[in-house]
Formats: structure tokens, sequence, C-alpha cells
């Protein structure tokens, strides 16, 4: 974790002696040596990418469990909505979002997300033994209040170990597992069909095969998974310093245990934290797509053997966009909100073909719901985008918190747009659909404007001969008894974006 330091009235400051050292500019004065800082960086992409990877296949794995035990059977044993089933998930996923980041906050990410990913499996287990929608509630509450703690997570890591150009590529790669775990649960849910066991249907093995799996990655991240560069078990104290030296230019710092109320409170003032926070909410009421994939692309005539398959072309689809909408953005600096608005446009064709070709044309109509999977690239760029202009540890955690949460709420509403009385062609709600591609759109477009103009204040404001970019601390042991004196980074020392005037925002 970074220095919690605090000023004294000659400008210095008093830090914890533990880790300081690595935050000292005396560690890095030199530039890095860019052979030295590719090795660190692959050793740490080695450890994380896959464990950050493995871990969001799973998670979306178990949160697809329900759309895909609709057409297993589930639906007829326990006489449930899926709709309401999946607002309750999304539901306990608000509620428990903010006390989710104070945790990683507060305790160690690694172990905090095992001890999450762990009661998921559970209750996931739990799912097959429930016979009607009062037990399934309690065990989807369980679901949503855990995966509160994954995306969170991830974006924090993210930040501590990569540069804000590799964090995009790095957000990109583990979200597209996604795509993965659609393709794995279309062979998995046509594996299940195939069983034939008296008293267990195909649903509730499928609930317990992926709590089995829940189980073996919560045990690995316990043992395997990083809580930051200060304290990786795969890098050496001299690789410490160089992973830490290697993010100096993200000027967001790499963690710091301490609530900050005044970072809390420019949070809710940021406009951009409610302009992050209304594009999640309203790009993720279309996501109700994905939910009610199965059941779409059944009612055009395929069998729910045929939907099953048919579903693994969506996961290789998003696999597709979302590798290359982040590679794109890499290649082409401050390029996010134009590639982003890019992707949604095909969403758009996609839900006018679903709406306006002849119904019995089920292969253009299939083809038009494929195109409804490009956009997720948009909502891909927008985390990474959140993450890389986002400082300040207390204020990163508020962000994100308001930025799920509206997620959640986006999650929750979309489903009860797809009524009975809409079917089969649901005009109404593909209608609201496509109102929320315009306004994703115009809020990526609006975000990048207003960041763009407080960079050309920032570049505006006069140079301030005081304002040192380095800051000496004083190294104390625990009586009080000063060590020595440590140049400090002004990045390191867990200033938001808004206080560091050196601080300019990527586009």
């Amino acid at each position: 974790m970074t220095p919690t330091s605090v000023k004294d009235e000659k400008g210095s400051s008093k830090s914890d002696v533990s880790e300081l050292e690595l935050f000292a500019s005396d560690n890095g004065d030199g530039a890095l040596d860019p052979v030295e800082s590719l090795r660190i960086r692959r050793k740490i992409d080695c450890v994380l990418m896959p464990l950050m990877c493995i871990l969001y296949f799973i998670q979306y794995l178990d949160k697809s469990t329900l759309g895909s035990s609709s057409i297993l059977g589930i639906l007829n044993a326990t006489h449930l909505d899926a709709n309401e089933l999946s607002t309750v998930f999304y539901l306990s996923y608000l509620v428990f979002e903010y006390p989710q980041n104070l945790a990683l906050q507060r305790f160690p990410v690694g172990r905090w997300l095992s001890v999450n990913i762990f009661i998921w499996s559970v209750a996931l287990c739990c799912h097959a033994a429930c016979r009607n929608f009062r037990e399934l509630v309690v065990v989807r509450i369980i679901l949503g209040m855990c995966e509160g703690s994954i995306t969170a997570g991830f974006l924090l890591v993210s930040s501590m170990f990569y540069t804000r150009n590799e964090q995009m590529l790095r957000v990109g790669y583990w979200y597209l597992m996604n795509g993965t775990a659609q393709i794995a649960t279309g062979f998995i849910s046509f594996g299940v069909l195939h069983i034939q066991t008296k008293g267990f249907q195909p649903w509730q093995w499928l609930m317990i095969i992926t709590g089995i799996l829940s189980f073996m990655t919560a045990t690995a991240f316990w043992f395997l998974f990083p809580d930051s560069p200060t304290t990786a078990w795969f890098l050496t104290p001299e690789e410490r310093a160089t992973a830490i030296q290697r993010v100096k230019v993200n000027q967001t710092g790499v963690g710091n245990k301490h609530f900050k109320k005044e970072q809390f409170y420019e949070a809710i003032r940021d406009p951009k934290t409610w302009g992050f926070a209304l594009f999640s909410g309203i790009s993720n009421v279309t996501n109700s797509i994905s939910a009610q994939a199965p059941l779409i692309t059944a009612s055009f005539g395929f069998t729910y053997l045929q939907t099953s398959l048919l579903g693994i072309v969506s996961g290789l689809i998003e696999i597709f966009t979302i590798w290359t909408g982040v590679n794109i953005c890499a290649r082409i600096p401050n390029s996010r909100a134009y590639i982003g608005a890019i992707y949604i446009l095909p969403n758009i064709a996609g839900l006018l073909m679903v709406n306006l070709i002849n119904w019995n044309d089920r292969i253009a109509l299939l083809a038009g719901q494929y195109l409804n999977g490009l956009g997720t690239t948009s909502f891909v760029l927008m985390l990474s985008w959140l993450n890389a202009v986002t400082a300040g540890q207390t204020k990163k955690i508020t962000v994100n918190a308001i930025m799920l949460c509206a997620y959640c709420i986006g999650n929750a509403v979309g489903p009860f747009m797809w009524k009975q009385k809409y079917k089969p062609r649901n005009h109404v709600p593909w209608a609201v659909i496509g109102a929320c591609y315009v306004s994703c759109i115009t809020l990526l477009l609006l975000l990048r404007l207003y960041m763009s103009r407080e960079n050309r204040k920032r570049d505006a404001e006069p140079q301030d001969e005081n304002a040192d970019t380095e800051v000496y601390v004083k190294q104390e042991t625990a009586d009080g008894e000063i060590v020595k004196m440590l140049k400090v980074d002004k990045g390191f020392l867990d200033m938001t974006d808004v206080q560091n005037r050196s601080f300019r925002y990527v586009l």
C-alpha cells in the first residue's frame, strides 16, 4: 500500500516505515530500463492474467446459469419467473456494492476475493436443492452479494500493476472471458441435456458442475492472487520497486488502506463520476438481451438443443469484438470514446433487422440478434477509461462503486421490458434498447469533451514554482525517531486527479 502521509508545518510528512522505501524516488530517479520493465510486466502477466481470466470466466458462467437453466427445465421445476430472480440478483449486487468496495480497500484483495468466491460456490451448489421461488431468492441474493467484489477488485489491482494503456488491454482480456464462458455454457448445457439421472434434472447438474469449478477457483485465489506490487509473492524486493516505478506515469498511486472523507466528497461532486455511472446504467439496460438470448433464439423456431449450441456463436463474436476494440484503442491515442461509439453502431443495425425482417426468415433474425453483441466493447472501454482517469484510492473505490451500482440498476430494470404481451416481436423493449444505444454514444462523446476541456484548462494554468513533483517524507521508527528523509514522487501520495494538477486525462 502507499504510505499514509500527513503534512506537518514544514511541508514534510510522517509515514509508515514498512513499505516506504519502495516508493522513494531514489529507487527510480533514472529512466527505467525498457527491457527490464518489459520483463517485469511479463512476469506480472504470467501470474495475474491467468487468475483474472479464469475468475471472470467462472463469474459469467455462474451468473448465466439461470438463463441457461431456463431451457434446461428450471422454470417448470420451480414455477418461477426468471426475470424476477435476475432482478433479485442485481438488487443484492447493488446493496452490497459499496460495502464490498470498502472491504477491498481495507482487507488484502486476494484473500477477500477468495472468501467471496468460496461463499458464492457454496450458494451455487445450493441452487440444485431449491424447489421454489423463495429458496432460489436466498441463493441469488448471496450470489449478487459476492459478485460485487469481482469487477471492483480487478479494476483496483489492474491500476496497481499496469500503466494506463496496459490497463485497457488487460481489462479487455479478462472481460472477453464472458464470451468464452458463453461458449463453455453452450457446450455444458448441451452435455447436461443428455444426462438422464432419476430424481436429478439437467439444470441441477449444471449448478453442481459450475459450483465445483468456483470452489477450485477460490482455492487458487487464496494462495496465488497478489494484493499489490509491494507484497507480490512472485517478485523480488528489487522487482517490486521496479513494478512500482513502472506505474508512476499513471499519477494514481498504488494503494492506500485509509478511508479519506475529502476524496469521497470529491468523487460525488465530480461530473464525470455521474457521466460514467449514467453510461453504465443505460448500457446495461441493453444487457437484458444477453439474459433473454436463449429465449429469443428459441422463439425464432430453433429447438432447445440448437439454441444451446447457437449461443456459442455469441461468445465468439464477443471475444473477437472486445479483442479488436481494445487493441485498436491501444494503437490509436485518445480514441476510447470514438471507438466505443463506433462499436455501438452495429447494434443499431441488428436492432432494425430483428424488428423489420420477416418473422419466418429465422437465419436473418438470428444474424440481427448476433449483431447486438458487438456493443459490449464500448462498456469494456468505459471500464478501463474510468480506471485511468480516476486517482486517489478512496475516490477510486467510491467512483467504482457508483458506476457498478448503476450497472446493477440497469441490469435489474432491463428484464422487466420483456413482457409476455410484447412477444414474439418484442417491439417495445427493442425500441427502449434503441434509445439506450443512442444515449450511450452521446454520453461517450460528452465525457470526452468534458475531459478534453479540463486538460486544456490545466495546460493553460501558470506553473507553480513551489509545486515540486517530489515530496520529502520522514521515515520514523515506532517510537517516533526519525531515521532519514526519503524523496517520494507526488504520484505515489494518494492524491486525486483533481488535487494533482499535473494529472492529465486520457481520452
